[in-house]
């Protein structure tokens, strides 16, 4: 490129810059808020490659190579964290959408304003709940001596259950909470795509005389894939991250229940407080991000592949 063509199209871009100067202000804080929180923390990833001490430092600490991997992969540890990581995530990603589009359907179809309203209201309360709060809700349904669930059962008649000690009960219990708390929230992503879709193509449908059940089926339905696509290849970027908050909350420290229960970020925390063990729980975090930057990689690719209006990049 010749330098006049340089010229120009620095002034350009000089230009579009100056014309979007509310816009790159607007960005200012979330781009501050991923520098500090995300980029600025990255060289503390070396712990993981290292046996690290505070004399010493990060980059002062002895160098280990993958020995800190090596101790997971052997331990089996690694296995079970991914395993009930992506499983559970895959549950939320899978029964979480279809869920959302469900209710975001049956409140298009609500003809009466008010009662859409408030059943919009009710379904979204439950994102504002603290996991705290949710936990606490849990432990006195739950709980085996004063648990409602299990005084119920004993006025009944039958025998209470132990449910803080039977670890194959807690996957339905987490996915149910999860859905519970989440899919109002979620809903509305897909009813402002139901919104957008145009009136004529309903209109049209009508007239040639489909049910409401064929509209949804040939109208909006088809229309909100997009959605649906660009949706699931975000969540798919965040599948080895899981909710700490909601975790941790229902099941804490109990060992009992680790088999179906532990996920990275609860193990992670265990390990830095409980052992302070900083370079294990690093490079599992390290390898949690490695991996879902795969992951969100391989995933575009393949949608890209198909239909590349429907990919990220």
């Amino acid at each position: 490129m010749s330098r006049n063509g340089t010229s120009q199209a620095r002034k350009s871009l000089l230009r579009q810059l100056a014309d979007s100067k509310v816009l790159l202000l607007m960005c200012v804080p979330a781009i501050v808020f991923f520098v500090i929180f995300n980029y600025a923390p990255l060289p503390g990833a070396w712990i993981a490659f290292t046996n690290f001490n505070y004399r010493d430092g990060i980059f002062g600490s002895p160098f280990v190579g993958l020995r800190n991997f090596e101790f997971l992969i052997k331990s089996g540890q690694l296995w079970l964290l991914t395993r009930n990581t992506i499983l559970y995530n895959l549950a939320f990603i899978i029964l979480g959408n279809i869920l959302q589009i469900a209710i975001a359907i049956m409140l298009n179809e609500i003809r009466s304003t008010f009662f859409k309203k408030i059943s919009q209201a009710a379904m979204f309360l439950p994102f504002f709940i603290s996991a705290v709060l949710v936990g606490v809700i849990a432990f006195n349904l739950l709980n085996y001596d004063t648990g409602a669930i299990n005084a119920l059962i004993r006025q009944t008649g039958g025998d209470p259950i132990k449910i803080y000690s039977t670890a194959g009960a807690w996957p339905l219990i987490i996915i149910m909470v999860h859905l519970w708390q989440s899919t109002g929230y979620g809903s509305i992503v897909y009813f402002a795509a139901i919104m957008g879709i145009d009136r004529s193509l309903y209109e049209a449908a009508t007239v040639d005389g489909a049910s409401a059940w064929q509209r949804i089926r040939y109208v909006t339905l088809p229309s909100l894939k997009p959605t649906f696509i660009i949706l699931v290849l975000f969540s798919l970027g965040g599948i080895m991250h899981g909710n700490f908050g909601l975790f941790w909350n229902l099941v804490g420290n109990n060992a009992s229940l680790f088999q179906t229960t532990d996920i990275i970020e609860t193990s992670v925390y265990r390990m830095v407080l409980s052992q302070n063990n900083f370079t294990t729980s690093t490079a599992v975090g390290l390898y949690q991000s490695l991996f879902g930057f795969a992951l969100v990689m391989t995933a575009n690719w393949i949608v890209r592949r198909i239909n590349k209006d429907y990919a990220l990049f």
